[in-house]
């Protein structure tokens, strides 16, 4: 298994590592990039965005975000939120891919959840299609909800005996 870490954006520098990284062409049309997961995460701070990138060593090979412990008074309005715990974007950079990062950044943002107030589930949707990343999360232990949301399966992790 690849060892990385998640470290928090807070710095310039940091940001701008983030904004390096690039998926394959083919997986453009099923994750936004880190650029429009910022704008994203201004635009809807009422999903409770958090965001890291994912590291091996010193070396930035991802980003991920994550909606991080929605309100259950939010959730009931706004029917097009779905948490508490929902993972926005998993990226891994193209040159970075099929070397585990990209389990390793999920175990790592699983392991997160569960320590959190009621983090007993995530939650991640995935578009349909050739190159979906739906097997990914499949083989993670994800498992349908039979919920469509804008055209993507939502899919459900148990972390009570994860």
């Amino acid at each position: 298994m690849a060892r990385i870490q998640l470290r928090d954006i807070v710095t310039e520098e940091q940001r701008a590592a983030a904004l390096g990284v690039r998926v394959t062409p083919d997986q453009e049309r099923f994750v936004a990039s880190v650029a429009e997961s910022f704008e994203d995460a201004v635009r809807e701070v009422r999903a409770v965005p958090r965001y890291w990138t994912v590291n091996a060593g010193n070396q930035v090979v991802g980003f991920v975000m994550i909606s991080d412990g929605i309100p259950a008074g939010r959730l009931a309005t706004d029917a097009d939120l779905l948490g508490p715990y929902f993972l926005w974007r998993l990226l891994i950079d193209r040159r970075y891919q099929r070397r585990g990062y990209g389990s390793a950044a999920l175990d790592a943002v699983v392991e997160y959840v569960k320590r959190r107030p009621n983090g007993d589930a995530l939650l991640v949707s995935a578009g349909q299609g050739e190159d979906s990343p739906q097997p990914f999360y499949e083989r993670h232990g994800f498992e349908p909800t039979g919920q469509v949301v804008d055209g993507e399966v939502v899919l459900r992790l148990d972390l009570t005996h994860a």
